[in-house]
């Protein structure tokens, strides 16, 4: 974070001072602008990279760096108007119109402005990212002999091998695909599974991206509501009635984002449900490695009670490292693999091979389990902490359930209160929080936020993050 923050300064400093030299000027050498501004030599060659990357210097191996030749004036911009009656047209003609609306996926994407505490976020903070066994991993991972040669369309065996001995069950390693992490899955497995203009079952509420990636391939989202224990069997039979839908996506384990686990009698049920409706489950098992030091046994992931090939089972290493290691999987069983298998090879090809190994390299070394174990136990401490604060300082806000896994909590808002309205009187107050509304594929109950303790630095952020809550609330919910 310090260093990131010492090149942006740096280059700030040098792009102003740009007018100094003619075209083709040359400027200080490295080593000065390492005594003038008292930085790293790294710091130095990373700023000057970010002013060669806009354009506004050239750098030469052994030579310097040298400002940059003046841009030939850009050309008008044409008229792109025409595109609004082709998108029209288009869509004119589908079943279901492939609406592509990210807003529910960037609220948690998008860094908040300085100053804002970051409820909003997806990912682990920097300080919980274990960046150190990362960077060895990565170090390691380019050495490997052929390390940057193609690697199988599948993905590296012995990383399907690994990923196949974490679901259990009779799972192999012939039954993985090696994904660009748990969205892509998710996208390769809903493309597979329904054509355009299908009804595809869905928990309700549920993760955004899922229902943008749902939408933008024609499907019909349905919803299907789900309480503590998870997906509500009854209500699922009458969903696969009524719609004819052959696709249920469902996260078993710590909801997003209510963060409910299913219990063990519906496990069963949902299986049998599906198969007795000719359909698929998509597991998506995305905090499995984000469980909280209190949770206890685990249940196993669907897939491995599943012997009929109903599920298809999707997760990642990516939440519990970085959003930069994008590094998941699929499993499936019978013909549907070869769908599954066609779809994301015409997509992407293969998952870069250095991200692969170097995958295999985090997971292999001990610095790993030591990292799932600090994990656990920093979320639990976090989530503690949060709930405890919302309960004291603001109890308009309720807290119907405490997970045990995941990184957030789902909060109702008061009876007849505006969600829109909290959400931006929070930012006002210096406090980003998700919306609830993108959570659900029709009409919401009430109004919903959610709070990530994840992406914040720990609990005195926490604290300082509730107590602007408050203030939300006394500005809006009166």
């Amino acid at each position: 974070m310090q260093e990131s923050s010492s090149v942006a300064e740096l280059a700030r400093s040098l792009k102003a001072e740009l007018d100094r030299y003619p075209a083709g000027g040359k400027l200080p050498s490295s080593r000065a602008l390492v005594e003038r501004f008292r930085v790293s030599p790294v710091t130095v060659s990373r700023a000057l990279a970010q002013l060669a990357a806009e354009g506004l210097v050239v750098t030469r191996p052994g030579a310097g760096a040298y400002r940059a030749e003046p841009r030939p004036d850009a050309r008008p911009a044409g008229d792109t108007s025409w595109q609004e009656v082709a998108l029209s047209a288009d869509a004119a003609a589908e079943i279901v119109p492939r609406a592509v609306d990210a807003s529910g996926v960037l609220v948690t994407l998008a860094a908040p402005a300085p100053g804002v505490v970051e409820f909003n976020g997806g990912y682990l903070h920097p300080g919980l990212q274990p960046e150190s066994a990362m960077a060895a991993a990565l170090a390691r991972a380019g050495r490997r002999p052929g390390a940057w040669g193609r690697p199988p369309t599948d993905g590296l065996p012995e990383l399907r091998e690994w990923f196949a001995r974490g679901l259990g069950g009779t799972v192999t390693a012939a039954d993985v695909l090696v994904t660009a992490g748990g969205q892509s899955a998710l996208t390769t497995a809903l493309r597979a599974l329904a054509p355009p203009g299908a009804p595809v079952l869905v928990e309700s509420p549920t993760y955004p991206g899922m229902l943008a990636i749902a939408r933008a391939a024609g499907l019909r989202p349905v919803p299907v509501p789900l309480d503590t224990e998870g997906v509500r069997p009854e209500l699922l039979t009458a969903a696969f009635r009524a719609t004819g839908a052959r696709v249920l996506v469902c996260q078993p384990l710590f909801q997003n984002p209510t963060g409910a686990v299913l219990a063990p009698a519906r496990r069963a049920a949902v299986l049998r449900i599906a198969r007795e409706a000719g359909a698929f489950v998509v597991e998506d098992d995305f905090a499995r490695r984000l469980v909280h030091e209190d949770a206890g046994p685990l249940p196993p992931p669907l897939v491995a009670d599943d012997q009929d090939g109903v599920v298809v089972h999707v997760s990642s290493l990516t939440k519990a490292t970085s959003p930069s290691l994008r590094v998941g999987m699929l499993a499936a069983r019978g013909p549907v693999l070869e769908r599954l298998r066609a779809i994301h090879v015409v997509d992407s090809f293969f998952v870069p091979r250095p991200l692969q190994e170097a995958a295999l390299e985090l997971v292999g070394a001990p610095a790993w389990s030591r990292h799932l174990r600090a994990v656990a136990g920093e979320l639990k401490s976090r989530r503690d902490t949060m709930a405890a604060a919302l309960r004291l300082q603001v109890p308009e806000l309720t807290l119907p359930h405490i997970p045990s896994g995941g990184y957030h909590l789902w909060l109702r808002l008061p009876e007849g209160s505006e969600e829109a309205a909290f959400v931006a009187a929070a930012l006002r107050a210096g406090v980003a929080v998700a919306p609830g509304r993108p959570y659900f594929s029709a009409e919401p109950p009430g109004g919903h936020v959610r709070v990530s303790f994840a992406g914040v630095a720990g609990a005195a952020e926490i604290a300082e993050g509730v107590r602007r809550l408050r203030t939300a609330c006394d500005e809006v919910l009166r």
